[in-house]
């Protein structure tokens, strides 16, 4: 039993030499014998399966065990139906030329056994195999054969099972999971050298590596497309002195040789060649004993990149200098907030905090030079960092905005988002803009207090009154409060300036005025001057009651300021006043009954013998004698 083991064993080594003797000239069989790969393998699986018979295990007379069906199994798993064709025809064309009792039942075990790793490459689907399927291979042949042992006629006949059962099956089984390895690494190793040799080939980069001397050992496509070769093969074994001009070919070659000499490698070094710009780094290979035998080069074409990179240094100076000479200050800020380009103009716009606007700054920490120096006026003490936080928020948004600095001056900050979320900030300075609008604005003011300014006595005039007293109105009768009107009459007034001139009229006037205002002191209260010596005063949420009192005050600081009058029969200036006082329904449906009563109350006190004060309550009416 050991020696039959041993013959198996030899057997084994023989398969495994024949599989390993392939992979190592499979990669120059494929080079020279493209798209025949498969044939090929067949040829060598039906060529190891002779051999592996030729050692076979003479069992019994005709009867033969060997290892025939590994690489079979193989060749149907990693070659297809064309090598497992190939292969299993070969091994019955040999089996049936060498006879014996048993040549049927090994043309059916070797159909079997092919067929069995025919499947599992159906089984993979043009997947890769792996070292998982091999394995499954191995066991499916080694239990293969031990079927094949049991119901073959011959084999059953002379109980090989029992006899070489287990070796054969074991060997087998061994076999093609130890051949099967080496083919799966040397399909790797092939896969790993075809992908580098195709990176090498179609890199976009220039790739060469050259010999101790700086002759080119292999050069890529790219190499070959710059220097106008038509073939690699070409250019093998030249120099850079036949390929340029003679000083540049110097260059070249002595700072190849520091390299080699030095070990140190050379990184991104920019080189003028055949019209282009190119970048190269060169790094020199050594030997396992670490001896420098060449460099390895990798040369970038960089021509495209140099011209843009003038276009833009040219652009940038162009925009530098369209920035620098236009008046207005100009920013950006990146999507993240971070300043990356400012002409001096930006910095100049705002005096305490231009420190602080430099490129790369975040628009936090510019808001917070700003908050820092109280450079702008809109800003709360309370909350700076809400302040702070609210407007770097606020950045990338389409915006105007107009600020007034510390010092006074306005500016104008009007910010546009691009495309790419850039902050694009434009200020202009309006400080003349901003002065200008608010003197147009008090001039405005101003003219509109002189159209609604009595020009004598300074009080409101009779057009201003006709609003107010429209407005006041409706609100007291939207609130159902009441409206006091008081309608005052200098007494003979015409015979003061007739005796005493007009200029002491107008004096009259303003100290009647004067009393006026000071009997009427709430901010909603209005006197105006109505009409020559006329006077009114409104009185919102009044009524008769209080306006009296108003009426008894004014008639009694007017009898204080004893303004002599000879042609009265009082001897001073006094006034007759009429007082109407109305609300809710009456305001609502006919407010002008207000001033109609108060003009008939001023009446009947004039003659009444002036001098008094009448209050009437639209339709009702009392009178009250002024004392003195």
């Amino acid at each position: 039993m050991n020696g039959i083991w041993g013959q198996f064993v030899g057997n084994l080594a023989f398969v495994s030499l024949a599989i390993s003797v392939w992979a190592h000239l499979s990669i120059w069989l494929r080079r020279r014998f493209v798209g025949h790969e498969n044939i090929l393998f067949g040829l060598m699986a039906g060529v190891a399966s002779i051999g592996s018979i030729l050692l076979a295990v003479e069992f019994s007379t005709g009867i033969h065990m060997d290892l025939r069906f590994a690489p079979l199994a193989l060749a149907g798993m990693f070659g297809g139906p064309m090598a497992a064709a190939l292969s299993a025809s070969l091994a019955i064309i040999f089996r049936v030329a060498l006879g014996g009792v048993a040549a049927a039942d090994g043309v059916v075990a070797i159909i079997a056994v092919t067929g069995m790793g025919l499947g599992v490459n159906l089984f993979m689907k043009k997947r890769s195999p792996t070292l998982l399927h091999v394995v499954v291979l191995g066991a499916a042949v080694g239990s293969l054969l031990i079927v094949l042992m049991a119901v073959l006629p011959t084999l059953s006949k002379v109980h090989a099972l029992a006899a070489l059962g287990l070796p054969m099956a074991a060997m087998n089984c061994a076999a093609t999971i130890i051949c099967g390895f080496i083919v799966l690494t040397t399909q790797h190793l092939e896969l790993e050298r075809r992908m580098l040799a195709t990176a090498f080939s179609q890199s976009p980069d220039y790739l060469y590596v050259k010999d101790r001397d700086s002759r080119f050992v292999t050069v890529n496509e790219n190499m070959i497309r710059l220097y106008r070769f038509r073939t690699t093969a070409e250019m093998l074994g030249l120099s850079d002195f036949d390929l340029h001009p003679q000083r540049l070919a110097e260059e070249l070659y002595h700072r190849e040789q520091e390299v080699m000499r030095t070990g140190v490698p050379l990184i991104d070094c920019l080189e003028h060649i055949e019209g282009r710009d190119l970048l190269a780094s060169k790094v020199p290979l050594r030997d396992r004993e670490g001896r420098v035998i060449g460099l390895a080069g990798v040369t970038r074409d960089i021509t495209e990149r140099t011209a843009l990179e003038r276009e833009l240094r040219e652009s940038k100076n162009l925009l530098s200098h369209a920035m620098s000479g236009m008046s207005d200050g100009f920013a950006m800020y990146d999507p993240q907030g971070y300043l990356i380009f400012c002409n001096e103009q930006y910095r100049s716009a705002f005096p305490l905090s231009g420190d602080a606007r430099v490129i790369g700054a975040h628009i936090s920490d510019i808001l917070r030079r700003v908050a820092e120096t109280r450079e702008r006026l809109d800003l709360s003490s309370d909350a700076v960092e809400d302040w702070i936080n609210a407007l770097s928020t606020t950045l990338h948004r389409n915006k105007d905005e107009e600020v007034q600095l510390q010092n006074g001056d306005w500016r104008s900050i009007k910010t546009r988002l691009a495309n790419d979320g850039t902050a694009m900030v434009v200020v202009s300075d309006i400080t003349v803009m901003k002065q200008a609008e608010i003197a147009l604005r008090l001039s405005a003011e101003q003219l509109k207090s002189l159209a609604e300014t009595d020009g004598l006595t300074g009080i409101v005039n009779r057009r201003a009154f006709d609003e107010a007293f429209m407005r006041e109105a409706a609100k007291c009768a939207r609130s159902n409060t009441p409206l006091s009107l008081l309608m005052i009459d200098i007494d003979r007034f015409k015979a003061y300036n007739d005796t005493y001139g007009h200029p002491a009229g107008d004096q009259c006037l303003r100290l009647v005025s004067k009393c006026l205002l000071i009997s009427a002191t709430r901010p909603a209260d209005i006197v105006a001057r109505y009409g020559g010596e006329e006077f009114v005063v409104l009185l919102p949420e009044t009524n008769e009651k209080d306006a009296a009192i108003v009426a008894q005050q004014f008639a009694r600081l007017l009898g204080e300021e004893k303004i002599v009058h000879s042609q009265s029969e009082f001897g001073n200036v006094t006034a007759s006043i009429g007082i109407a006082s109305a609300m809710g329904q009456v305001l609502q449906a006919e407010p002008s009954r207000l001033l109609s009563e108060a003009d008939a109350a001023l009446y009947d006190a004039k003659m009444r013998g002036r001098n008094c004060i009448l209050v009437r309550a639209l339709a009702d009416a009392a009178d009250v004698k002024m004392a003195g």
